[in-house]
């Protein structure tokens, strides 16, 4: 203890001048926008490099799941194959409808958090190859999550597994629509909200997105209800929505462009300001 102290008397100065050179960096970052999105970037870039070595060594155990996966998907397509009339004229697969395959980018997850309120993901692609803030990410299954924060070579995606989260969403059978939002709580699991009692709803029921999202096409799947109840202060329905994604094994992913966004709020923004 008494070399401690010593130690710290002797570097009293250093020491000093290192506390305060962080206390200024930190303010300086806090105070200019332009600092900030830089060291933000930055983190991305070191981050994410740290996280595909990592998930480079995690894929070598998981090749078996990724494996199965690949050959169900290799059977449903060569389902669609088999069951055309004309065998002469290959069917255009599309698994995002209304999205072409040029508009969709595919990326993979390198970080995946799971198990706090705020969980995100880190992808291996980024502003280089075309992908912005505000982008809808799903893979086969079914929606992750939105795109947050974009550097050259990697990108942040808020999981719809984060309480901020909150993304447009129907019952597929009868049109009516909701938010959708998680509580925190369980990982197979979001909530639909805002939902009338108009609304017909059954334990079972597929729950999509809904058509009033400027981020994901119409129609994309989400998971099925598993349970309803009303809230009170509200007099609408929650639905617990169980995923079709297992939120927690996530591999390729899309990220989806919407090239009428920009024109859509352009014009929802010229509604608000003759209101």
């Amino acid at each position: 203890m008494q070399q401690i102290f010593s130690f710290l008397f002797k570097n009293s100065y250093r020491l000093l001048f290192l506390l305060l050179l962080v206390l200024s960096l930190g303010l300086t970052i806090q105070s200019h926008s332009y600092h900030k999105s830089k060291v933000i970037s930055s983190a991305n870039f070191l981050t994410g490099g740290i996280y595909q070595k990592v998930n480079n060594i995690n894929e070598y155990f998981y090749l078996k799941s990724q494996n199965d996966e690949l050959a169900f998907e290799n059977a449903r397509l060569k389902a669609l194959l088999f069951n055309t009339k004309d065998s002469t004229k290959l069917p255009e697969i599309d698994t995002i409808k209304g999205v072409k395959k040029t508009d969709v980018i595919i990326s993979k997850v390198i970080h995946n958090s799971y198990s706090r309120h705020e969980n995100y993901l880190t992808i291996q692609n980024g502003s280089k190859d075309g992908i912005k803030q505000d982008m809808g990410v799903i893979n086969s299954s079914g929606i992750i999550g939105i795109v947050d924060d974009v550097s050259p070579g990697y990108a942040t995606v808020i999981s719809i597994l984060n309480v901020k989260s909150q993304i447009n969403a129907k019952l597929k059978k009868s049109n009516h629509f909701g938010s959708l939002v998680w509580n925190g709580k369980s990982t197979g699991f979001v909530q639909l909200i805002d939902v009338p009692r108009l609304a017909g709803v059954r334990k079972g029921d597929t729950i999509v997105t809904g058509g009033q999202s400027h981020i994901f096409p119409e129609n994309i799947g989400i998971g099925t209800i598993e349970k309803v109840y009303i809230e009170e202060e509200t007099n609408y329905y929650v639905i617990d929505v169980k995923l079709f994604n297992d939120m927690t094994n996530l591999g390729y992913v899309y990220v989806i462009k919407n090239k009428d966004r920009e024109e859509i709020i352009q014009l929802e923004s010229k509604i608000k300001k003759d209101e």
